[in-house]
C-alpha cells in the first residue's frame, strides 16, 4: 500500500512497484486518515508511508495502524531526513526509513527484506538516529516553548500564549538550552529546525 499526498509521485511509485514481478500495490491513499481504513480493508504486507500528510500525519498514521495491527510492516518513504523525524517514525514502529531519491533496486530490496521480518536502516539514517538517541527528550511544554521561540516570540509573548509566567518560560529555556547543548535563543532555534524538532510551515 502506498500513502503519499502527491498524486503524481504516488502514481509513479505504484507503476514502479507493479513493474516488479513479485510486488503488487493493493491500495493507495493521499492522507493518513484514509490509510487506516484502507489497511483494515486490504491488510497489505507492506505500507510505504510519507510523513507530511494532510490531516493525520505519517507518524500518527503508523501509530494508529500498529495499535490495531501490531504486526503491520511500515516503511517510511519521505523527503525529510532530520533526526527528530527519523526518531519519531522508528519509535512509532516503522521498520525502515528511506528517502524518496532512493534507487529503485534499493527500494524494492528493502520492501522484500522488511517483508521477511528484517529492519533496514541506511547508514546515514542509522547515524542520525543514533545521534538523536543521545539527546535528552524534550517535554511537551518544552517543545511548545521551542516552537514559539523559533517563530521569534519574546518571553512575554510565549508566557501569554501558553498561560505561564515569564519566570517559568525562562526556566524552560534554561532546560532547553542544556538539553540541546546550545548557548542562546538563536542557536536553539537553528538547532530545532535543523534537527526537525520544529517544522516551519
Amino acid at each position: 500500500m502506498v500513502v503519499d499526498d502527491h498524486p503524481a509521485f504516488r502514481k509513479g511509485m505504484v507503476a514502479l512497484l507493479d513493474s516488479e514481478p513479485d510486488l503488487r500495490v493493493v491500495a493507495e491513499s493521499g492522507d493518513g486518515g484514509g490509510a487506516l481504513d484502507l489497511y483494515q480493508q486490504n491488510r497489505p504486507d507492506i505500507v510505504l508511508m510519507d510523513l507530511r500528510l494532510p490531516g493525520i500525519g505519517g507518524v500518527e498514521a503508523i501509530i494508529a495502524i500498529r495499535k490495531e495491527f501490531p504486526d503491520a510492516r511500515v516503511i517510511v518513504l519521505t523527503t525529510f531526513d532530520m533526526d527528530e523525524d527519523i526518531f519519531r517514525a522508528i519509535q512509532a514502529g516503522a521498520k525502515s526509513y528511506l528517502l524518496k531519491d532512493t534507487p529503485e533496486d534499493e527500494l524494492a530490496g528493502t520492501i522484500r527484506a522488511v517483508h521477511t521480518g528484517r529492519e533496514i536502516l541506511p547508514g546515514k539514517v542509522a547515524e542520525r538516529l543514533a545521534a538523536r538517541r543521545r539527546r535528552a527528550d524534550l517535554s511537551q511544554r518544552e517543545t511548545e516553548v521551542l516552537s514559539l521561540l523559533t517563530k521569534g516570540r519574546s518571553n512575554k509573548e510565549i508566557s501569554s500564549s501558553l498561560f505561564i509566567t515569564e519566570d517559568t518560560v525562562k526556566a524552560h529555556l534554561k532546560t532547553l538550552f542544556n538539553k540541546l547543548n546550545v548557548k542562546d535563543r538563536t542557536e536553539a532555534a537553528i538547532n530545532a529546525i535543523r534537527q526537525g524538532i520544529v517544522h516551519l510551515e
